[in-house]
């Protein structure tokens, strides 16, 4: 009997995905959003412009772009981003060269964006979405999430929570929903719902030529 020939992993090009997380203020997308980051190589951040003011924790480049109403109104004209939205009072967009570049490369991005950027997404590009909406346990804890992360006033905070009402409305708009009551059983759940979208076929174009290879393949004797 012949030993057994080790095989290499079978590389399968794909299209990249756009997997786009929503929630409330404090409801915990961005904190899930930084953990994917962390342990997914091949996923991306889509780092959005916005007009708003930076916070102290956060860092130019990085977390935003951020930029003048000016400028945002530029892009904005001349169909360089994707999606746009206006969000207490600030305006935030997505690029879109580096998301295209991406997902043509095989690339998965990253969109921390709201229910508005979302649906505009999901308009353009719906077989390339795939949205998560999070939603908080109670709105108590909700509340109480915004007070300890410490970044916004008061009247921030109470703009927030009066948005969160009419931002949870928009839930049934998403392909996948869950109550981030556990982080890490939150986070084991959108790394799950990755894996799974990945090997989605009509994602993966490349099993074309390999089915036809498959098919035509004479085993050897």
């Amino acid at each position: 009997m012949s030993p057994a020939v080790p095989t290499k992993p079978v590389a399968i090009s794909r299209r990249g995905l756009m997997l786009v997380i929503s929630s409330p203020s404090g409801a915990g997308k961005s904190t899930i959003a930084r953990h994917l980051l962390e342990a997914d190589s091949n996923l991306s951040l889509s780092v959005s412009v916005t007009t708003r003011a930076r916070r102290p924790s956060e860092i130019a480049d990085r977390h935003y772009h951020f930029i003048s109403v000016r400028e945002f109104e530029r892009m904005r004209d001349s169909d360089a981003l994707l999606e746009w939205a206006e969000v207490h009072g600030n305006f935030y967009g997505t690029p879109r060269e580096p998301v295209e570049i991406a997902m043509s490369e095989g690339r998965d991005m990253l969109f921390d964006i709201d229910w508005q950027g979302a649906r505009q997404l999901q308009e353009k590009m719906s077989a390339d979405v795939v949205s998560i909406f999070v939603l908080p346990p109670t709105m108590a804890e909700l509340q109480s999430r915004l007070h300890r992360r410490a970044e916004d006033t008061e009247a921030v905070i109470e703009t927030r929570l009066a948005n969160s009402r009419s931002e949870i409305e928009h839930w049934r708009e998403y392909d996948y929903v869950f109550i981030n009551d556990d982080l890490d059983a939150a986070f084991d759940s959108v790394q799950c719902i990755v894996k799974a979208e990945r090997v989605r076929r009509d994602r993966r174009f490349g099993l074309f030529d390999f089915v036809t290879g498959l098919l035509t393949e004479k085993p050897a004797l």
